[in-house]
């Protein structure tokens, strides 16, 4: 199974995406954002978090019109699997790969610790190591992860099962303390919170460990 994880100038995130590619046993290629192209035979494309062009604009927004991002899109519209991470889900809501927006907390204050999630959905490839409800501790970094989308928006999102992650408790201002949405097709997930920083003992947890490997159980076997 192969994996990419895109680069822009400002992730810092993208080692610690591409190990935790490599743990559950995956090929990592690290691709530039200047790239046009998708190594051949991708997989799964990875979009890490960090502060994509120094977070000029809008979080997400300049790194949505990098030459990469283009084809990240078209891999994505032809059912091929995407993971963006923070930034990286900033990045899918710019494209509108995702819906929704994501805002400044609503306290207007860096949020930087571990936080419990519960797991909403496990009809996902990347859900489907964990149970429904199951709460998971997994940490977050960020200035803007208020989700925000509109009351049809969010009943759409539960009434297609596509809330993957909510927060257990408000820390940001997110719409129904969403964490983490999937595409109409459950191929593309977006989420706040950072599974790639609890996917070993010396993280201090290993909650998101169980993500990178379903996911990579779901790609071998398909």
């Amino acid at each position: 199974m192969k994996a990419a994880v895109v680069v822009f100038p400002g992730s810092n995130c993208d080692r610690d995406l591409a190990d935790a590619f490599r743990q559950a046993g995956a090929d990592v290629a690290m691709v530039w954002h200047k790239d046009s192209t998708l190594p051949e035979g991708v997989d799964v494309v990875g979009i890490p978090g960090g502060f994509s062009f120094g977070d000029y604009l809008r979080c997400g927004a300049i790194a949505a019109r990098s030459p990469i991002t283009a084809a990240v899109i078209d891999h994505a519209r032809r059912g091929g699997y995407a993971l963006g991470i923070c930034n990286g889900f900033q990045v899918l809501t710019e494209t509108g790969v995702l819906p929704g927006v994501l805002m400044r907390n609503a306290g207007l204050k860096f949020i930087c610790k571990s936080v419990d999630l519960v797991v909403e959905t496990c009809e996902s490839a990347f859900t489907s190591g964990y149970d429904r409800g199951q709460k998971i501790s997994v940490p977050v970094a960020h200035h803007d992860g208020n989700y925000v989308a509109d009351d049809g928006l969010v009943g759409q999102l539960k009434a297609e099962n596509r809330i993957a992650f909510t927060y257990a408790r408000d820390i940001n201002g997110s719409a129904a303390r969403i964490a983490g949405v999937l595409s109409e097709n459950r191929r593309v997930l977006g989420m706040m919170p950072h599974p790639e920083r609890a996917a070993e003992p010396a993280h201090g947890g290993t909650d998101g460990a169980a993500l990178f490997r379903s996911l990579v159980d779901a790609l071998v076997r398909a």
